[in-house]
């Protein structure tokens, strides 16, 4: 620890002076040849340099451009974080041809994205109007579907008022040989689940249902079937995971109750829906007005 000191004092101070490592005096000379130093990237193949400046975030990036400019500013490194931060937007495909920059690409995309988190729709006009994304609802869907950057409470509204963007984002995704309940949490990782039954979530499980038959036609269950399926898995997921409700469903009941709306499915597999949301968690996060999550995680 007192070496520690020293050696922190010694900084501090700006001595021309350093302590090895027995806390003798050792001069500036033998200290410089001792210390490692940050190699130049310009000094070095520009492969490998590109290679280590691939690893910072925009804003790194940004600083060490201040050092290496012509390194930092390399269009494949802000192409790379275009789409590892949003996979998919109409631009990407034309920018060759329009020869856009992805570094002022990127710019527009961050505030795009942090006007949509305030207002979707101010967000989404952005995008037009930089002609970034195409005013349509599958370029839309693809869109949304491809990002972790926007606001779940400002997609939730989108979805409320175009149900086709809504609709394609489902169509998106491949349920093929996923379990029901798993292909549902799925699902409800990029659309957030309604706190109650409101035609909007009625919706949502409708496409979905229809969506999982056509990915899963083997199975031999209609859409009728997985929409009441789903439902009774929402339920099951709140009667779990809400501490209000103290007589947990145990695995009989939810069996009898899902028989009596589907008297001809298999007890087995029901019963399997039963231990996978036991096991595994609740398949969605429902939210209240006061922030608290309850009910599905």
């Amino acid at each position: 620890m007192g070496l520690l000191l020293s050696r922190l004092k010694q900084l501090e101070l700006g001595s021309g002076s350093n302590f090895d490592n027995f806390g003798n005096m050792e001069t500036n000379e033998n200290f410089e040849k001792t210390s490692i130093k940050f190699p130049d990237l310009e000094e070095i193949p520009t492969e490998l340099s590109l290679k280590i400046l691939k690893y910072l975030n925009a804003t790194d990036l940004c600083l060490a451009a201040c050092v290496w400019s012509s390194l930092a500013n390399d269009d494949t490194l802000w192409q790379g974080l275009c789409r590892s931060t949003w996979g998919y937007l109409t631009v990407y495909e034309k920018s060759f041809e329009a020869k856009k920059n992805f570094r002022r690409i990127f710019m527009l995309l961050d505030e795009a994205t942090l006007t949509f988190n305030v207002d979707w729709k101010k967000g989404l006009d952005y995008l037009f109007e930089k002609e970034l994304l195409e005013n349509n609802p599958m370029e839309i869907a693809k869109f949304i579907n491809s990002t972790q950057k926007l606001s779940s409470e400002q997609k939730k509204k989108l979805f409320n008022e175009n149900k086709q963007v809504l609709e394609n984002v489902i169509i998106l995704h491949n349920f093929e040989n996923q379990f029901l309940p798993t292909a549902l949490r799925k699902l409800f990782i990029k659309v957030e689940a309604h706190s109650e039954r409101t035609p909007n979530l009625s919706f949502l499980v409708e496409k979905f249902s229809k969506q999982f038959c056509s990915c899963n036609p083997q199975l031999g269950l209609n859409e009728d079937t997985v929409y009441i399926i789903c439902f009774s898995l929402i339920i099951l997921s709140v009667d779990l995971s809400n501490p209000a409700i103290k007589n947990k469903m145990s695995k009989r009941e939810f069996i009898k109750n899902t028989r009596n709306a589907l008297p001809d499915l298999n007890p087995d597999f029901t019963g399997h829906l039963y231990d996978n949301v036991y096991l595994n968690g609740s398949i969605a996060t429902f939210q209240r007005k006061n922030e608290n999550l309850v009910a599905i995680q």
